[in-house]
This record gives C-alpha cells, structure tokens and sequence, in this order.
C-alpha cells in the first residue's frame, strides 16, 4: 500500500515545527505499506489555497498513493464541516482511503466515519473562530486604550532626518538608536521615494 503523509502548522514564526508530526506519521506510514511522499504546509487551514494540500488532492484524484494520514484533522483542514467533508468524500470517490493518527476512529472504513468526521471539523472550524474573535477583542480593548493600530505613518520630517543622519555616514543602527525607530524603518525611511 502507497501512504501519503500530510502536515501542516499554522506558523513557522512561532516555533511550531512538522517535524513533531511527521516522526510518528512516518512510522505509520511504513508499518502500513511504503511512503508515497510527505507533503507539507506552514499556514492556516481555514482555507485550500495550502500550496502542498493542493498538489495532495491532485495526486489523490490521479489516483497515486491509496492512503493519506494526517496527525489530526484539524490539521488536515478547518474549513468547516461541509467543506473537510467534500475533501474526505472526494478521496473516497477516487479510491484513497483517509486515517487521522491521533484520532483512531476517524478513518474512511469505519460505519460512523462521516457523523464524526462532521461533528470533529465543525469543533476545529468553531476554534478557528474562537481565536479570530479572540484577536478581535484584543485589538477592540487596544484601540479603546488609545493605542494606534496598523501600519505606523511616514513622518516626512523624521524621514528628512534619517537621510541626514545617513548623510554624514551613520550606520543605521547608530541612527535607529539615535532616532528611537528600528534599523528596518531606518532602511525603509532611507529607500523612501
């Protein structure tokens, strides 16, 4: 049997790895058959747009491995009950059968695969919007403190004053400490048009 393997983590800015599934996935995978090939993503799976979850689709529906394992399914997608469904649907329709490592009873032979399959990524897709609404509240409380949100504003005088500063042959750490702005926006401010 041919078993692909699927990770993916939200960020790699924050120390998350898919290392730390794939070690166990790959066990697995060769306990089970042989390891078609590992495909891996490092952003959200609220959405399909996953460079790697794509071309894990495609590869299904040309029918080349006949497992996929992903260590939850949350992992494999949070984009909702009716969507991760149409995903697990499509597989089964060409002939690849799906297991979540970490989550034994969801996999395509059980007989209640599709009512857990439902109720597990309606809670992912309800976490998903726990942390939005969570972002959300934080940055409400940050705006009634008084603090600015987004991008900061060019200050044309400051700008005028880094390119002074740059002009008389300061690094542009000297002048991010000087200035008491970061040695990127002193970058920035220097390639200012």
């Amino acid at each position: 049997m041919k078993v692909a393997i699927y990770a993916r983590v939200s960020t790699k800015n924050k120390g998350q790895d898919t290392e730390n599934q794939l070690h166990q996935l790959r066990e697995f995978a060769e306990r089970h058959g042989t390891i078609y090939k590992v495909f891996t993503d490092e952003e959200s799976g609220s959405k399909a747009e996953r460079a790697q979850f794509k071309q894990l689709l495609l590869e299904a529906y040309q029918k080349k491995f006949d497992l996929v394992v992903f260590w939850r399914l949350d992992r494999f997608s949070r984009e909702g009950a009716l969507t991760t469904l149409k995903y697990l649907k499509e597989l089964k329709d060409h002939g690849v059968d799906y297991k979540s490592f970490t989550e034994p009873y969801l996999d395509s032979l059980g007989p209640f695969g599709d009512v857990i399959v439902s109720m597990l990524a309606t809670i992912a897709n309800q976490d998903l919007i726990k942390v939005r609404e969570n972002t959300k509240a934080a940055l409400a409380k940050k705006k009634a403190a008084g603090v600015k949100l987004g991008a900061p504003t060019i200050n044309d005088s400051v700008v005028q004053q880094v390119r002074a500063l740059k002009a008389t042959g300061a690094s542009n750490q000297v002048i991010a400490k000087a200035m008491k702005i970061s040695p990127s926006t002193v970058a920035k401010y220097i390639s200012v048009a």
